[in-house]
């Protein structure tokens, strides 16, 4: 097991599962603070790296594409003090924190990850019910539905029509935008049954299917509403629906069972890997006994 311990959070691998667990320290986010900790497997990593740096260095994980529901709503858009898959690692913690890569490079490396993108998400987002107010609305989700409800802030015309309920087999696409110098962002909604549009969208102030966001500090946490939605619609990648079948959601397929073929290869490959000096004595041990568990 390898672990990093810091004040911006907790970093845990033990050679199946990265888990994340956001540091109490003032300095972390509102974002990772309420997202809390995040169990990654190992085969939704596309790659981890260490970067040093003269007062402090950073840990970064990517992903594979589809893998996340929340990268998948944010699309690249969070801030990185917000951004789940970065730890701040102190100067002290270097060796440690170079150690924590290497076993997980070890193991990707080892368990043959692809690094083409998912076609199903491999984390399941934040939980539910979830409720954040933030700009000109509280946006509410319990798994099945989204509520909008308005504050003062709103504009007449789009709080005039009251509360929105919006049931999630109804939702086509959800989209989140934070703002950006003098553009707001929003938490936007596309319903399937929304007419086509060509001419330009409706402003998020007047949308009555989007919050606007103004850039204060609750803005992200609209983002885990986001990717609670997101993660319960179909994923963008999977096969397509027959026409004319209802839109189902989602969820990521079973695990097969281990082809004792396939396991008998990849012990082969360990010892080629091991007599060629990529994997040391210890590296290659315990890569051995992992794949001899799942015989």
């Amino acid at each position: 097991m390898a672990e990093i311990i810091q004040r911006d959070g907790t970093w845990t691998f033990d050679g199946e599962t990265l888990r994340l667990v956001p540091g109490h320290d003032k300095s972390v986010s509102l974002l990772r603070k309420t997202l809390g900790e995040l169990a990654v497997p190992l085969e939704a990593l596309a790659g981890i790296a260490f970067e040093h740096g003269k007062k402090s260095g950073r840990l970064r994980l990517r992903l594979r594409d589809g893998a996340d529901p929340l990268l998948q709503a944010t699309g690249g858009k969070l801030a990185d003090s917000g951004d789940p898959y970065r730890l701040a690692v102190e100067p002290d913690r270097y060796g440690v924190a170079e150690y924590l890569v290497d076993e997980v490079r070890g193991a990707l490396l080892v368990e043959q990850i692809p690094a083409a993108p998912c076609t199903a998400y491999l984390l399941p987002g934040p939980s539910v019910p979830l409720s954040v107010s933030a700009g000109d609305g509280t946006a509410s989700f319990d798994g099945e539905h989204v509520r909008l409800e308005w504050n003062w802030k709103t504009e007449e015309a789009k709080s005039a029509a009251g509360s929105r309920s919006l049931a999630l087999a109804d939702i086509a696409a959800v989209e989140w935008q934070p703002a950006l110098g003098l553009e707001n962002g929003c938490l936007r909604f596309t319903l399937r049954d929304a007419p086509a549009k060509t001419a330009a969208r409706t402003p998020p102030k007047y949308d009555p299917n989007a919050v606007e966001l103004w850039g204060f500090k609750k803005d992200p946490l609209m983002a885990l509403v986001a990717a609670a939605v997101q993660a319960r619609l179909p994923h963008p990648a999977a096969p397509a629906a027959p026409s004319d079948s209802p839109p189902a959601v989602t969820s990521p397929p079973a695990a097969p069972a281990e082809d004792h073929d396939a396991l008998l290869r990849r012990l082969r490959e360990l010892g080629e890997l091991h007599r060629a000096g990529i994997l040391t004595e210890e590296e290659f041990t315990a890569a051995k006994q992992a794949v001899l568990r799942r015989m």
